[in-house]
């Protein structure tokens, strides 16, 4: 189905490619891919879900952008510390090098946090533990006390004591402030790997040499300069709730595209899209360009009914001939996918530039 994005790029949506089956592990649902495309090949790691909203990643394989040729019958990750007892969630997936590197939530039933793993076969995974910050609601606070009068800073509290409220004393001691959809950049940047994730409502950026300069003292400094770090904030109309990052970026003569969701809050509840913008080559915390109006909401039934109805969450990108395909998690129970021609897509973000309004 061709449809006209509000900018007037034309989205064709291919329907339903995944959905859950009889098997425990996806009963509940299937969603929100990482995708590796090989040539032909699309390989794709998606989020499971079993009863009780567990979840382990399951592994596909399509020829084209749409056509299932494989389909593992067991999970090819699963949880295997106390920090991800609930489920390991919403996986991304790119390759540096020879290596490939797989971002991905732990969730303990509790705290919400970014995690990583390689693998040199996309067969094997080495878990390589939490990357992102972690720090209970009272250190974070302190932490960022300095920013409490930017909105964004101040939201990412509220947004962690609502969602837990009413907080016990042991939820005070042990509750870590959520930090999500972790996405490695395709390639180092001036030798360093290069990293977007989602402290709410906002997207922010992150670098580093090797896994072990990510301690505890170099989150500290992070956090203390937290203003210095956010690349996007929610911004346009179909960003009322919240963004965060997508899909891995994809390097083109333009700039970094990147393909992001955005939350609007509706009276009732959450409406997901996907959306646009471009980062400058050199320096991916500049914002270049960004669309006004999102490329793909939940219009379909498919989209609007499920787990979490009216949901559009975009994890991953392939490219056949001229065309972006964009896959994404459908109201949170199946698999999605739409494309659209990169090079209208990369032409209508040009005549959205200059939009970086934090720099």
């Amino acid at each position: 189905m061709e449809l006209a994005a509000a900018n007037d790029l034309i989205v064709t949506k291919y329907g339903v490619i995944l959905e859950k089956t009889e098997r425990v592990f996806e009963e509940l649902g299937v969603l929100n891919p990482a995708i590796y495309q090989e040539g032909n090949t699309v390989h794709m790691f998606y989020r499971a879900a079993k009863k009780g909203n567990f979840s382990t990643i399951g592994y596909c394989r399509f020829e084209g952008p749409q056509t299932l040729v494989e389909r593992s019958t067991t999970p090819i990750f699963a949880p295997d510390f106390i920090y991800e007892i609930h489920g390991v969630e919403d996986p991304r997936i790119t390759k540096i090098d020879a290596v490939f590197y797989m971002t991905y939530v732990t969730y303990d039933g509790m705290n919400a946090c970014g995690a990583l793993a390689t693998s040199k076969d996309l067969k094997t995974f080495k878990k390589k533990g939490i990357i992102t910050p972690k720090f209970i609601l009272n250190e974070f606070t302190n932490l960022i006390r300095k920013h409490l009068q930017n909105p964004s800073i101040a939201k990412i509290l509220a947004f962690n004591m609502e969602k837990n409220y009413p907080l016990t004393e042991t939820m005070k001691e042990n509750l870590y402030v959520w930090d999500k959809n972790v996405v490695f950049f395709p390639k180092k940047i001036n030798g360093k790997f290069v990293a977007l994730h989602r402290l709410f409502p906002s997207i922010q950026i992150f670098t580093f040499e090797k896994k072990t300069d990510l301690t505890d003292e170099f989150w500290k400094d992070y956090l203390k300069n937290l203003p210095d770090h956010i690349v996007m904030e929610p911004k346009f109309d179909h960003e009322t709730s919240h963004i965060g990052p997508g899909a891995p970026p994809i390097e083109t003569n333009e700039g970094w595209l990147l393909i992001y969701h955005s939350a609007e809050r509706r009276e009732k509840g959450l409406v997901y899209h996907a959306s646009a913008a471009l980062l400058d080559l050199e320096n991916p915390a500049k914002v270049i360009a960004r669309l006004a109006n999102p490329i793909i909401t939940p219009s379909e039934y498919y989209e609007r009914h499920g787990y979490v109805n009216y949901v559009v969450f975009p994890t991953g990108t392939a490219i056949f001939d001229d065309l972006l395909y964009i896959y994404y998690g459908a109201a949170d129970d199946k698999i999605a996918v739409a494309s659209l021609n990169l090079k209208d897509l990369l032409n209508e973000l040009k005549q959205h530039s200059n939009e970086n309004n934090l720099q």
